[in-house]
């Protein structure tokens, strides 16, 4: 029997910047946003595409359970020898246990999931045997549909006190919010509410449980994507939509949340269109859990546990959905996820579909599970498909404990993903989404020096028996690389000796935080770095390039003159005496608040959802001493897919991200020190997150925003 799965339903550049120690604002740091040497800023570039790393914009750090992979007691191959082999060749480092919506069916300890199929020799410590031989970290997930807190806390007691296996991450069901609360029920729930508030409870019931057996497991929350169902809708009889209910009521009990992406965008090429809105999504969780944890969102985690291009037909064994496991899986973990894992290890086959002259089998496994549909067979038992190669290429670009870079290419049809080793050389991954378009990619380094010599080559193209050593072929230098259609390439550099951050005696400093936040300004602290440290420097990404906002010789800085509601990705460098510049640290991204002492406020509010669309509510309120007769209001949208559609009460304009509304037939008169109110509303689309505006400007005016 198999599982199928069911259908699922600018910031803006500051104005200046100023330190807070003694130490201004050093000129030997401003090439850092200049191109690496003079001759490689007056060349033309002489392929059709661009692509740029800059060494000193941190990511983040590849975790050890990075890149992850779901396995299913439903799988009878889920622990062949020849499985461990490919989970290690791959670079897998989590492997999710019991597989998807059986978990709500599954008990542990008998090794049942009542109505569903259970295959021999997929047990709890059959499983662990596997996690134990590739090396990897299991994520379980706790019974939550039919289960109980005792049950999960006996679990974890089996687990780690009695066995020793030291399972650190324990998620609280699967996708609980498809048990019917919604309208649409896929996922067993047996308890008689099954609201988002009932769930909240027993999320905390199992973390105490949990935690009293073992308090090193981290407990993990199911959370909703936003910008997909069902997200921001309200049930009857419910105070809120799912995520705000959940974390409003668990954020402090919880060491991660779990989100689950299938883009259903209509195939592969859609799919990889698709990973466009992930940042969006994934910055939307993060200002969740900013909201509802405050000072401990910092050490809540953020796990994408499914991942697949479709939850339906689609093309899923072919090459498209290879580059879209590569893409997506790479995006979020520059974007602030921990682990990403791909459904499934093995799903089975489904319907046959021609995938430009490939066949695609139709099955959302990474192997082959060997089955057919009437006359067409998959090819022998764990076979790789072409997930497993784009997964494979993440596993060559990058290794526990490497620093994640921004990078980006100049041209829609490639995309690029880069790390710092290490050892310090720099690996960067070149994606050619072009079905039949070959595209040769000029490679520049801000920060980073090459030492000239030819890079390590790995390659996954048409033709290639999965991904190959290409090393020495003609297909790529350090400078240049050519790319076929449908490809991916990984090139390791090396860095000339002397220069960039492996030439520093100290190392990165610890991740920063804020420590206040004002409308203008904001203050920093950062662990210490490592080493003798001359100074530390604050850098704020603008894409591929950084713009140096205040130095310190100790480990804090106040930056000033930031615009009001303005979000900002800042770094942490260290400088050493010689003033070589470390590796940065961890990002953090900020948003300004709004002026406190503004003579207007304006309340946004979100007060229904469906997903892809939704109503705001706006009030207007005029705290100044005089009157105004006729007002203007405008704000901009934080994410392109995001626009008006209509309105009452005011007449809106969009352009682009920008909507201009002005007042009403009625309601144009505010009176001083807030004796009225203006209010208005509209119906919004959103194609992705639908994140708030964080600036209203009242003629002109930069209001407070409450939200």
């Amino acid at each position: 029997m198999l599982f199928r799965r069911r259908p699922a339903g600018s910031g803006t550049r500051p104005l200046g910047a100023a330190a807070s120690a003694v130490l201004a604002v050093a000129a030997a740091a401003l090439p850092l946003s200049a191109p690496v040497t003079a001759a490689a800023a007056d060349t033309a570039p002489a392929g059709d595409t661009t692509v740029t790393v800059n060494a000193s914009a941190g990511l983040g750090t590849v975790s050890p359970d990075a890149l992850g992979v779901n396995a299913a007691i439903w799988d009878s191959h889920m622990n062949d020898p020849e499985v461990v082999s490919l989970y290690k060749e791959a670079g897998i480092g989590a492997l999710r246990y019991p597989g998807g919506s059986y978990a709500d069916i599954y008990h542990w300890v008998d090794h049942t999931a009542p109505g569903g199929y259970v295959a021999p020799g997929t047990g709890f410590d059959a499983f662990m045997g596997t996690v134990k031989a590739s090396g990897a970290q299991p994520i379980l997930i706790a019974n939550y549909g039919s289960g109980t807190p005792q049950e999960a806390a006996d679990w974890v007691r089996y687990a780690n006190v009695t066995k020793g296996y030291g399972a650190k991450y324990w998620e609280i069901g699967n996708e609980v919010y498809g048990n019917g609360v919604y309208g649409n029920g896929w996922e067993n729930d047996t308890h008689a509410d099954k609201s988002p508030d009932e769930y909240a409870r027993e999320v905390k019931a199992y973390a105490a449980a949990m935690k009293a057996v073992d308090p090193t497991v981290k407990i993990g929350a199911v959370l909703t994507m936003p910008g997909n169902w069902p997200d921001g809708i309200v049930a009857s009889g419910d105070s809120g939509d799912w995520n705000h209910t959940v974390l409003a009521a668990v954020a402090h009990d919880v060491d991660f949340v779990s989100v689950h992406w299938y883009p259903n965008a209509g195939g592969g090429d859609g799919a990889l269109a698709a990973v466009q809105q992930l940042p969006g999504q994934l910055r939307e969780v993060r200002n969740l859990l900013d909201r509802y944890a405050g000072a401990d969102s910092a050490g809540i985690g953020i796990a994408m546990t499914e991942v697949n291009s479709e939850s339906g037909n689609g093309a899923l064994t072919s090459r498209p959905n290879g580059l879209f496991a590569a893409e997506a899986m790479s995006t979020a973990l520059e974007n602030g996820v921990f682990s990403v894992d791909w459904w499934d290890t093995h799903n089975g086959v489904g319907p046959i579909t021609t995938v430009n002259g490939e066949t695609d089998y139709g099955d959302m496994g990474l192997l082959s599970s060997g089955g057919c549909n009437g006359s067409v067979c998959e090819p022998a038992v764990n076979t790789p498909f072409a997930p497993y190669h784009g997964i494979k290429a993440l596993g060559a670009l990058s290794d526990p404990g490497d620093t994640m870079l921004a990078s980006a290419a100049s041209g829609a049809e490639v995309s690029s993903h880069a790390v710092l080793r290490a050892n310090g050389d720099l690996s960067v991954l070149l994606l050619n989404k072009s079905s039949s378009t070959a595209h040769t990619v000029d490679l520049r380094y801000r920060g980073f020096t090459a030492d000239g010599s030819a890079p390590a080559v790995r390659r996954w193209a048409p033709g290639d028996d999965g991904l190959v050593d290409a090393t020495g072929t003609a297909t790529a230098t350090a400078a240049s690389a050519t790319l076929a259609p449908y490809s991916i390439t990984v090139l390791t550099v090396h860095p000339k000796p002397g220069t960039g951050p492996s030439a520093a005696t100290v190392g990165a400093p610890g991740t920063p935080r804020t420590t206040s936040v004002g409308a203008n300004t904001v203050a920093l602290s950062w662990p210490a770095a490592t080493g003798a440290v001359d100074r530390y420097e604050v850098y704020e990404q603008l894409g591929t390039t950084v713009q140096l906002l205040g130095s310190s010789t100790g480990t804090s800085a106040t930056l000033y003159n930031l615009p009001p509601g303005s979000r900002h990705t800042v770094n942490v460098l260290a400088r050493d005496q010689a003033g070589h510049l470390s590796r940065p640290s961890a990002p953090l991204t900020f948003t300004t608040g709004t002026p406190g002492d503004s003579t207007c406020t304006v309340t946004y509010q979100v007060t229904a959802g469906w997903g892809n669309g939704f109503v705001a509510s706006v009030v207007v309120n005029n705290l100044g001493p005089a009157d105004i007769d006729g007002w203007t209001l405008d704000f901009d949208w934080p994410s392109t897919g995001q626009s008006v559609g209509s309105w009452w009460n005011a007449n809106v304009v969009g352009t682009g991200q920008h909507v201009r509304v002005t007042n009403g037939e009625y309601n144009g008169h505010l009176v001083p020190n807030g004796g009225n109110s203006a209010d208005f509303g509209f119906v919004g689309n959103n194609n992705g997150a639908n994140p708030s505006p964080t600036v209203f400007r009242l003629n002109g005016t930069v209001c407070r925003t409450i939200s």
